[in-house]
Formats: C-alpha cells, sequence, structure tokens
C-alpha cells in the first residue's frame, strides 16, 4: 500500500504536552465496526474501562522500564576537526559494553571519533543510515547503566520534546505503573492510563490481568522514508513472553474470554509469539513484525490504543486491526471533538469483532 493512503491532517493543539491528571481522567474513544455500536463510535473516558470489558477478559502489559536515555556530549577534537556538540539517543542494547544509537549531527562522526558524556565516553565503532551508530563505551554492565542514569534524560518523543524542555514532572509521567525491567527508550503509553484504583476496579468485573516484556527503541518515532510500505523495514526490539503468561492467555481465550492488548508493543510482541492457530508460545528474542493492512490477527481480540501519527506505522497497525477507513473516521471524529494526541495524549478502545459479553 502507499504510505500516503494513512496520512491525515492534525492541528497542532491536538498534541498533548503533558498527562491528564489523574491518569485514568484521560478520555477514550470506543471503536468498533458499524452494527455493534451504531456508528460504530462512541465518546468514553479510560474510567469507564470496567464496564466496557467483560469478566473472563485478560489485559496484556508491557512491563518495560524507560531509560534516560538521551544523553549529550563532546566529539574530541583531533588534528583535522574540532570539538562538536553531539546529541545521543541510545536506543537498542547490543551486549554489556555496547550500544546503538542515533546521533546528531551524525555526519559529524566518523568511525574512530570518541565522545566525552560528562565523565562517561565512548567510541563510534560502526555508521549506519540516518544517523544511526554503534557505541562501545568505557565500561560495562551495571557500572554503565549506573553512569547512563546518572547523566542521561528521559527520552521524550520529539513532537512534546521539540515544543519544551524535559523536566522532573517527566521522570514519573513517561513511565507506567508497571514499569519493572528497565530496557526502552519510549513508553509504552497507552499503559500511561492506568492507576491502582483503576486495576481494583478491573478485577472486581473480572477482568485479570498479565504482563509480558517488550523493550521499545527509539524507531518507534522514525518516519516511513519509502513510498511503499512493503519497502519499510522496522527497527528489531526485544521481547519476552513467559510461559505462565502464555499459558495464562491460552487457558482464557479457550474458556470464552477475550485477550485486550494494552498498546501496541503488547499486540506486536503477542501477534509475534503465536502461531498459525492462534496459540500464544514462550517467546524470548527479538521481533521487527511490521503489521498494515491485510495482516491476519491471531492472538489479540480487542487493543487499546493512544492516538498516533500520520502515515506512521503505528497508524498503520491500528488500521489493519480495525480497517483503514474505520480508523480515518475514527480519527477525523477525535480530531473534531477535540482528544489529545500522541504519548501524553487520550486513548482508543477498539474492538474489530464482538463488543458484547
Amino acid at each position: 500500500m502507499k504510505v500516503s493512503d494513512f496520512d491525515f491532517e492534525l492541528p497542532e493543539d491536538r498534541i498533548a504536552l503533558r498527562p491528564a491528571k489523574p491518569r485514568d481522567a484521560a478520555r477514550m474513544l470506543v471503536v468498533a465496526r458499524k452494527g455493534l455500536m451504531d456508528d460504530g463510535l462512541v465518546d468514553a473516558g479510560v474510567a469507564d474501562l470496567p464496564g466496557l470489558l467483560c469478566a473472563g477478559d485478560v489485559m496484556v502489559f508491557n512491563d518495560t522500564r524507560v531509560i534516560p536515555a538521551r544523553l549529550y556530549g563532546v566529539r574530541q577534537a583531533d588534528g583535522a576537526r574540532g570539538a562538536a556538540r553531539i546529541e545521543l539517543l541510545l536506543h537498542k542494547r547490543v551486549d554489556a559494553q555496547h550500544w546503538q544509537a542515533f546521533a546528531r549531527p551524525g555526519k559529524r562522526l566518523r568511525v574512530g571519533d570518541d565522545i566525552h558524556l560528562d565523565g562517561l565516553a565512548a567510541t563510534v565503532m560502526m555508521k549506519g543510515e540516518g544517523g544511526d551508530i554503534l557505541l562501545c563505551f568505557d565500561r560495562a554492565g551495571a557500572e554503565l547503566d549506573l553512569a547512563i542514569i546518572e547523566r542521561g534524560e528521559m527520552p521524550l518523543p520529539p513532537y512534546i520534546a521539540g515544543k519544551r524542555g524535559t523536566d522532573a514532572h517527566d521522570l514519573a509521567d513517561y513511565q507506567t505503573m508497571f514499569a519493572a525491567r528497565d530496557g526502552a527508550v519510549a513508553a509504552p503509553t497507552a499503559s500511561l492510563h492506568f492507576t491502582d484504583g483503576l486495576m481494583g476496579r478491573l478485577a472486581e468485573a473480572g477482568v485479570g490481568h498479565v504482563t509480558l516484556t517488550l523493550h521499545v527503541g527509539a524507531g518507534t518515532f522514525l518516519p516511513v522514508k519509502s513510498e511503499d510500505t512493503a519497502e519499510h523495514r522496522m527497527h528489531a526490539e526485544w521481547g519476552e513472553i513467559t510461559r505462565e503468561t502464555a499459558d495464562r492467555l491460552n487457558e482464557a481465550r479457550r474458556k470464552g474470554g477475550r485477550i485486550v492488548a494494552v498498546g501496541t508493543t503488547s499486540l506486536r510482541l503477542l501477534e509475534s509469539a503465536a502461531d498459525e492457530s492462534g496459540t500464544i508460545r514462550p517467546f524470548a528474542g527479538e521481533t521487527d513484525i511490521f503489521i498494515t493492512p491485510g495482516y491476519s490477527f491471531r492472538a489479540v481480540d480487542v487493543l487499546m490504543t493512544n492516538f498516533h501519527l500520520p502515515k506512521s506505522t503505528l497508524f498503520m497497525l491500528v488500521s489493519a486491526f480495525a480497517g483503514l477507513e474505520t480508523m480515518k473516521a475514527a480519527y477525523a471524529h477525535a480530531i473534531r471533538e477535540h482528544y489529545r494526541f500522541y504519548s501524553y495524549g487520550d486513548a482508543s478502545l477498539i474492538f474489530p469483532a464482538r463488543a458484547d459479553c
């Protein structure tokens, strides 16, 4: 399909720069096929979730924890070139000492350059396209992790960071209540809407929950530069689904419950782990799954997610889940009704199949 098929106009004032307070006060657009819910769209709120899901459904949350992956440093001067200010966004850990990162300005760097980051140092080992580099740090393991935490900033998405600076509020706001395993450089933002109180009311309604891990990479923010979706390649991300989680989800479905993916990251890993019959298998490794219209979903029945960028891989994913025309209509409605978009914005709850209990 053409990437332009997934374009839409979004007014600047619809981009949320701060989250709703409290978290579960965010609005939520319920999206279903016409016939299931009148015109297929219902304005609701995240707090309404217990009444919108069914006893026996299981919600799947991503327990990755965002690290302060944005670093600032200076390229060491050499005989031919002077020092240069460099911004790094770590996006994928390779091993205990090596990270892949996006560098700005990447053109100023060469293989072998040393970058000094306030007492931490790294050497450029490889250069790829679009400012993507491989770094070898001067320390490893837990010592490197601590050094990054001490020096780094929370990696707010460019559509927020370009409008305001990162501050102390973001340390909590850009982290979900499920965050347990360090490794993401972008938050699984659908989960930002949840609170202890909401989780308690969901449990009272008979809605269960499990967690998986997908360490979200900065590639999630990269624009699709090709004109055809078939030519785009996703950055790989590491994820894990334990046997216990897989068994719980398979059993819930066997009993008639639905799997509710909270966020596109949860959905992508569940679909990566499912076999042709829809059975979810334990998974540990990388996935670069790219979901566009025409994909046959095997593991996920309902999707809760935020509102995504025009022409993004995530808008392509939701269009695959519910249909391109359905999602274009939903987004047009959300824009008219002043829903808040992107990472700190409002949510949608998408039912491509049955919406009743």
